[in-house]
């Protein structure tokens, strides 16, 4: 889901929502305003949303989250922006947005809540218009549909009039989005066959074995791994994304429990806190150059804007409470990335 060339000794590599001068510093000049504190704020209603149709955007949007192509006829979740309590955040317009990470490639790096994100971008970036002048690219990636698999191991696209990539997959870039969190279930584990190891090997620590613990080692270790990496990539700007809020009420995902709620905001409007409900993210960036993209507390505002009971074939079955329609909440993600690219 970027456009953007990369082959042989790598080019300059363009990234979706970064300006050309997005690496490097670290500090705001006193000229400069302080920076904005996007956690904090308010949904308000806004009669332009959504920034795109889910209807049009069917080149890069997967119709299981399109929820305009299901049975959906709610769809007031779709025309609310996020305002951020002490600044204004720049209107998101897709042809300056892409002169802004001219040259520039964006990496969303995660699980499906980072394909998400990433989907949401494409379509932003597009304002959910089919263009045929943008490339895949992902050859150039190494992104390679594997033998039996239902889709490839990542996704880039270029954008040509600009030079500028988004992709999902870590390689040569310039943003980096990276998440995780979902997946980090023993259930999962034992589906999946899979096993954890530790520097290498087979891990044999008890104190790292339980699930959380494992997930909060592996966020740490990721983003310091990260952080060392910095001062020799300049032009690299990583974010670790906060982890996404699950809805579901009267039950679990596979107890019933559900999310069909269409009041939009029966929780509130608004956010102002000092800290991240996510804990483990913001401990895991704290210290590094890795700046945290905190979305957890104003997404738990938004139960009605998820994927719900709805589905392209009318089928009854379990409700998803974790991914989101598109257009939806993760689009004001990818605004609050745009913004802090500035």
């Amino acid at each position: 889901k970027v456009q953007k060339q990369v082959t042989g000794a790598p080019p300059p590599l363009p990234v979706v929502g970064v300006p050309a001068n997005v690496g490097g510093e670290q500090g705001a000049s006193p000229s400069e305003p302080k920076e904005c504190n996007h956690r904090n704020g308010r949904w308000v209603p806004d009669k332009r949303r959504p920034l795109y149709s889910g209807f049009g955007c069917k080149q890069w949007l997967s119709e299981s989250w399109s929820c305009r192509l299901t049975q959906r006829t709610d769809f007031d979740y779709e025309q609310f922006r996020w305002q951020p309590e002490a600044c204004d955040m720049l209107e998101f317009e897709a042809s300056q947005f892409l002169m802004r990470v001219q040259d520039k490639t964006i990496a969303y790096v995660g699980d499906s809540l980072g394909r998400q994100m990433f989907q949401s971008m494409m379509c932003m970036a597009t304002a959910g218009e089919e263009r045929t002048d943008v490339e895949d690219v992902g050859a150039e990636y190494g992104l390679a549909l594997a033998p039996g698999a239902k889709r490839p191991d990542g996704w880039a696209y270029r954008f040509p009039s600009t030079n500028t990539t988004i992709l999902d997959n870590l390689h040569r870039i310039h943003v980096l989005v990276l998440n995780t969190g979902h997946h980090w279930n023993r259930g999962k584990l034992r589906a999946n066959k899979w096993e954890m190891y530790v520097g290498g090997s087979p891990n044999h620590n008890k104190n790292i074995a339980a699930i959380w613990k494992a997930k909060n080692f592996t966020i740490h270790s990721v983003v310091k791994w990260l952080d060392a990496q910095l001062p020799r990539h300049p032009h690299l700007k990583a974010f670790y994304r906060s982890i996404s809020p699950r809805h579901f009420f009267n039950g679990d995902w596979d107890t019933g429990g559900r999310c069909d709620s269409t009041s939009p905001l029966a929780k509130g409007s608004g956010i102002s806190q000092n800290r991240s409900e996510d804990a483990d993210a913001e401990g895991a960036v704290t210290g590094t150059r890795v700046k945290l993209l905190d979305v957890t507390a104003l997404s738990r505002l938004r139960d009605e804007g998820h994927i719900s009971r709805y589905s392209i074939k009318a089928t009854q079955g379990i409700q998803d409470c974790l991914h989101w329609c598109l257009p939806g909440v993760p689009d004001t993600w990818n605004e609050i990335l745009a913004a802090q690219l500035l």
